[in-house]
């Protein structure tokens, strides 16, 4: 038997001061059997190395294929991580990252594609990351890029506590896009959604106005239930 024979585990991977009973983060933990929180040693400290340390800690624990689901800081560190296990990750969710120039990290991020299936998840009104910035990550690490409007930090706080769309998005890097991801399957303790999943398109956008173009696939208008909560 070999890694890709496994069913992948679920890495839960939070911000700044963890993710409460209410955020989607935990139901996502409720749904998926076998995910994992990874536990940082200060949750209020945005020190990258220590949270990256200790996602990794929690892949190499794990024998078989990794799924990522990330929120703020959190993605930053998953992204961080994962970069040392690409041959491991089935693919990463990464949702409302916080800016990696805010942080002084940007330099100690992958500054090319990650080499896995990615998602990028946006919110125009986030103040840790502007909408323009979210995309230009997509772009830069070749993820897909979904915006879900005007939903601040896509936390508690803007009503993502049970989110069935997100956890289609998490689906979705298993079943749709890059063929890594296709012999893996993610079961839920319920039913999410129904139907087939969506074929989303692959294609970048081109800028007709002669600015130059951000890279990157814009699939929210082809998965319009994912902004639901």
């Amino acid at each position: 038997m070999t890694i890709s024979d496994l069913e992948p585990t679920t890495l839960v991977v939070p911000g700044l001061n963890s993710s409460g009973a209410a955020h989607w983060q935990t139901w996502f933990e409720e749904q998926i059997p076998g995910a994992v929180r990874v536990v940082q040693r200060d949750w209020k400290s945005a020190d990258l190395a220590e949270w990256s340390s200790r996602v990794r800690r929690e892949i190499s624990r794990r024998p078989g294929p990794i799924l990522i689901a990330a929120h703020s800081f959190g993605a930053l560190a998953a992204v961080q991580a994962a970069d040392d296990h690409r041959h491991r990750i089935a693919g990463a969710l990464l949702v409302a990252p916080a800016d990696p120039e805010k942080f002084g990290v940007t330099d100690l991020l992958p500054q090319g594609p990650l080499g896995f299936p990615a998602t990028v998840v946006a919110s125009s009104n986030d103040p840790w990351l502007s909408i323009e910035r979210a995309a230009r990550l997509a772009g830069t690490w070749d993820a897909d890029f979904v915006s879900v409007g005007a939903a601040g930090h896509i936390n508690t706080e803007s009503g993502y506590g049970p989110w069935p769309g997100g956890l289609r998005l998490l689906q979705r890097l298993l079943f749709n896009g890059r063929s890594q991801a296709n012999q893996f399957t993610l079961a839920a303790k319920s039913p999410v959604g129904g139907g087939e999943w969506p074929h989303l398109s692959s294609e970048s956008e081109d800028d007709c106005h002669g600015r130059p173009r951000v890279a990157h696939r814009d699939i929210s208008t082809t998965i319009a239930d994912a902004v639901r909560v």
